[in-house]
């Protein structure tokens, strides 16, 4: 009976796919194999999960690669056994040492390797079918059995047996004279990108192009021993020398027998071309070609393959090029894991990192760390002196790092000096992208670039040498030079070119407009600024020309959230310049600013506070209190001291800061709304919700009026206002808005920034109110887990996050949990907030719900008595939050016996309520309904009936407390 099978792989293990699917399809039955079965821009887990369901067995073809972290291949065969599906397990090469998942362990495997095509076709067949007794008595095994003959499949020629039938991987004619490459790790994507642009039976022409050192040569070694089953003929040429390659060719036709000794190299190379023009399965490699128009006239045709590494990614005339960039970072880690097992992931992370991802600079240090170099050692020494470049060696790569680029350098500097000194120019800035507007908006001030016979195209014409050469790789309006040919580059110039080289670094910098350090549209280039700004081998710091940027520069990394990056960058320019120019100037008091809101951004406020006061006396004393750069500092820390719990006396602040800039900058400045909005929290804070409504609605629309919907400052004033909507029992417009400004954050800013973990946080809590907890729950655990990403555990907003899963967790009656979330919470708070802050006393109020709920009645009351005092010191008798507290205990009173103390509180809350609230308010309702409660338990049944107007029902303590 005819079944169809799933081919499970890893991608190394693919002439292997092919080879069993082929041979399961001339025994009748199907196959699902994604490269025969899925297109392009298909949805990979959709097919595969199609492809598993349709399957009646998974074929696992099991080796080295298979059980590499990350792989698709787990959840293959994961799927299988946990839906007690067949899987027949074959091994396609030794697992001596391999971590084989116990759940596979345990299962009877077929071995592939090793074998013969004959034996493995039949070890195939014997895992598919299952052992059979035999009929009749076996035959002798010295016997040959008739092989039948091929029958044809829909997939093309049968594929040869992967490895080859003798196990050494070569075929017939093969003068590949490099070993295969043992520590080969990575590159997949590129060895299938290699094997679909060269199918059976075709001609094509693949050039491989990209930078010395990222292992064009290896993957093309690679790929001619794994497929080398697929070829009669392989053929390896060392092209860099076209000239050569009619000597090369004679070499072959001399083993084809087609050379006559007497004739020159040219006859017999177009003797050898004409004969591949009539053989099939061969492949040709031509290694390190740089001329394509050189090389052009020695291209092979035929049914064969053409295999071209190159610097020059000018091939597009005459093959399919194929650029090739450095490896991914998971490809390092795997790399020096396999290499030098030794090194730690955070070791090799670094080392990664430092060396960009460069294959031959990652052989270099793995094999000096191999030597006995520690590899921290080397990374220090490494940042301390690119010569270490020139050390380590690598049997699979001719040349050093070092030399390489110098061979490259030199050349460029013969051939095209104004292109060198380019070069030279970008090696001093930083390795991310550099714009070209930048350089040519600088020309004018440009004096190590020599003049242009045509200024208007000489960026063109400069980049296009350095591009032939793969130094630098060019994208769209953008150049990029990796960071270790950039300092092998730097490591070339003396004293006297660095420093003019620094000034015409500075000069670029200088004339950049990145545009407003605000608004997330121009973030792009502020982010592409900064990480020139930030590079190691300019000091910028001294340069008055740049001072404005590098303010500017700080202030972007506080508004897309990089307060760590900020403060580090604020601090060392405040002493710079404090040295150079004095505490008061100007520019040193920004910095200044910027260091204290940073240092608040990253939770702590105690360490922000004495800097933005400093910041603050000495703006008062030198601009005086209505100056705009004053009223800045004034507006921090009235944050910094609501953010330590003095909500009071932010309130006063936030008023009065309010009103100098209505009076001094009108009412629609972005300062301002600043203030008006930052009010407008103070008085939600203090229990006046009604007021900070109808400010922020006044702020929001406003902001959407003059900087969109989408800007950061309109996106929080979205969420201060759906959080004083919420609070107002308006829950339906609350959700809304919520809604709408959490998708808005998470498309413009990004899931992790900290306005989108607030509008996360917000619009959970909303949902859960609305008893929508799945979704409440899913989307808070989430934003908790970004936070602690992004802020760490201790950090304010994370503490609010988890406070807003405690509350969740209450709901859907997981108290233990709550309980546990609280307790790692309130701890948090005490140390970072203090004990005094209202949100460690929200956290402590929920804590006593949910020790309620687990009737822990003495705890809960010890702890809300406590809560008690503390809201009444800081907050007063009729703040929310107070009345909330007093509620609390009322209710945790009355499960214990104790109604009488609880009456008189409930009364009190209710009165306060009903006059600062309205009787239809839902928690002057929830009030009423509990009081009555109580009323009954005391006996006082009329006077229950009397507050609800009907007999009622006795109130549960795991209602929602108001």
């Amino acid at each position: 009976m005819a079944d169809t099978y799933f081919i499970s792989y890893a991608g190394a293990d693919r002439p292997w796919a092919e080879w069993v699917a082929w041979h399961l399809e001339e025994s009748g039955h199907s196959t699902v194999l994604d490269v025969w079965d899925w297109d392009t821009g298909d949805d990979f887990v959709q097919r595969m999960d199609e492809g598993l369901r349709r399957a009646d067995a998974v074929v696992a073809l099991l080796s080295t690669s298979y059980f590499e972290r990350g792989r698709w291949t787990q959840e293959e065969w994961s799927a299988v056994v946990a839906r007690r599906d067949r899987l027949i397990p074959l091994a396609v090469e030794p697992l001596v040492g391999v971590d084989v998942p116990a759940m596979l362990a345990a299962r009877i495997r077929k071995n592939l390797h090793g074998l013969d095509e004959k034996a493995a076709v039949e070890a195939l067949r014997t895992a598919v079918n299952g052992n059979r007794r035999p009929t009749e008595r076996p035959a002798f095994p010295g016997n040959t059995p008739e092989v039948p003959e091929e029958s044809v499949v829909p997939h093309g020629p049968k594929p040869p047996l992967p490895g080859g039938t003798d196990g050494t991987g070569e075929s017939g004619v093969w003068n590949v004279s490099r070993r295969r490459n043992r520590d080969f790790s990575g590159r997949e994507t590129q060895i299938a990108q290699l094997r679909d642009g060269l199918p059976a039976d075709r001609h094509s022409v693949v050039a491989l192009h990209g930078m010395g050192g990222i292992g064009k040569s290896q993957i093309v070694l690679e790929y001619a021993y794994r497929f080398a089953g697929e070829y009669d003929l392989v053929w390896w040429i060392d092209a860099e020398q076209s000239d050569q390659i009619p000597v090369h060719y004679t070499e072959l036709a001399d083993r084809l027998g087609i050379a006559l000794k007497e004739a020159g190299a040219e006859h017999n190379a177009r003797t050898l071309l004409t004969a591949l023009r009539g053989r099939r399965r061969w492949l040709i490699i031509l290694d390190n070609a740089e001329d394509p128009e050189q090389v052009e006239r020695w291209l092979p045709e035929g049914s064969g393959h053409v295999l071209i590494t190159s610097r020059n990614p000018n091939w597009r005339r005459l093959a399919r090029p194929m650029s090739l960039d450095v490896f991914t970072r998971a490809d390092s880690l795997a790399y020096f894991k396999n290499r030098v097992p030794s090194t730690t992931e955070d070791e090799a992370d670094a080392l990664a990192g430092e060396l960009g991802d460069l294959p031959l600079a990652l052989a270099q240090a793995a094999d000096m760390i191999e030597k006995g170099t520690h590899a921290g050692l080397y990374l220090r020494l490494l940042r301390e002196n690119t010569r270490i470049l020139r050390e380590g060696e690598d049997p699979d790569y001719p040349v050093s790092l070092a030399a390489a680029v110098g061979i490259a350098a030199g050349n460029l500097a013969d051939e095209h000096p104004d292109a060198a000194a380019l070069l030279r120019l970008t090696a001093f800035l930083g390795p991310d992208p550099i714009p070209t507007d930048w350089l040519v908006n600088a020309r004018a001030r440009l004096t190590t670039i020599p003049a242009h016979p045509d200024e208007l195209t000489w960026m063109r014409s400069t980049l296009e040498p350095l591009r032939r050469y793969s130094l630098v790789r060019i994208d769209g309006g953008a150049f990029q030079v990796h960071r270790l040919t950039q300092a092998v580059l730097r490591d070339q110039v003396d004293g006297v070119q660095a420093e003019a080289i620094s000034d015409d670094v500075a000069a670029v910098l200088a004339v950049v407009a990145p545009g407003d350090p605000q608004d997330p549209a121009d973030w792009p280039a502020w982010a592409s600024m900064v990480s020139h700004l930030g590079s190691r081998h300019i000091d910028v710091t001294h340069r008055p020309e740049l001072r404005r940027t590098l303010c500017d520069a700080i202030h972007f990394l506080i508004r897309s959230a990089q307060p760590k990056a900020a403060a580090e960058l604020a601090a060392t320019l405040r002493d710079a310049w404090t040295t150079e120019v004095g505490a008061d100037d100007a520019d040193v008091l920004t910095c200044m600013q910027y260091l204290g809101h940073a240092t608040a951004d990253l939770g702590d406020l105690r360490g922000a506070r004495p800097i933005i006061e400093d910041a603050f006396n000495r703006r008062r004393r030198t601009l005086g209190d209505d100056d705009p750069d004053t009223l800045k500092s004034a507006n921090d820390l009235a944050a910094i001291l609501g953010g330590l719990g003095a909500s009071r006396e932010a309130l006063v602040m936030y008023r009065e800061i309010l009103a100098s800039r209505r009076r001094l900058l009108g009412d629609d400045h972005p300062d301002t709304l600043l203030s008006a909005s930052n009010f407008a929290g103070s008085l939600y804070t203090s229990g006046d919700v009604v007021a900070a409504r109808e400010l922020e609605k006044d702020v929001l629309t406003r902001r959407r009026r003059l900087r969109g919907d989408d800007h950061p400052e309109t996106l929080r004033s979205a969420i201060q206002l759906g959080d004083s909507l919420h609070q107002l029992d308006e829950v339906t417009d609350a959700h809304r808005l919520l809604r709408e400004t959490w998708e808005r954050c998470r498309t413009t800013l990004g899931d992790d920034h900290p306005v989108s973990l607030s509008a996360a946080r917000s619009l959970g809590i909303v949902l859960k109110d609305l008893g929508r907890h799945d979704e409440a729950r899913t989307i808070i655990e989430n934003a908790l887990a970004r936070s602690r990403r992004v802020h760490g555990e201790d950090h304010p907003d994370t503490s609010r996050v988890m406070y807003a899963l405690a509350r969740v967790l209450h709901d859907v009656r997981e108290d233990q949990e709550a309980r546990r979330v609280l307790v790692d919470t309130i701890a948090s708070q005490r140390r970072v907030q203090g004990p005094d802050h209202g949100e460690t006393l929200l956290s402590m109020n929920q804590l006593a719900i949910s020790l309620g709920t687990l009737r822990e009645f003495e705890e809960a009351r010890r702890l809300l008595e406590e809560v008690l005092d503390r809201r009444r010191s800081g907050f007063g008798e009729e703040h929310p939050e107070t009345l909330r507290t007093i509620y609390n205990l009322a209710l945790i009173l009355h499960e214990m016996r104790c109604s009488r103390e609880a009456a008189p509180m409930l009364e009190h809350v209710l009165a306060v309520r009903r006059r600062t609230l309205g009787p239809e308010h839902k928690e002057t309702s929830i009030t009423v309904n509990a009081l009555a409660t109580v009323y009954k338990r005391m006996g006082m049944h009329r006077q229950a009936q009397k507050l609800t107007g009907k007999k009622g029902t006795k109130r549960g303590f795991r209602k929602k407390s108001p």
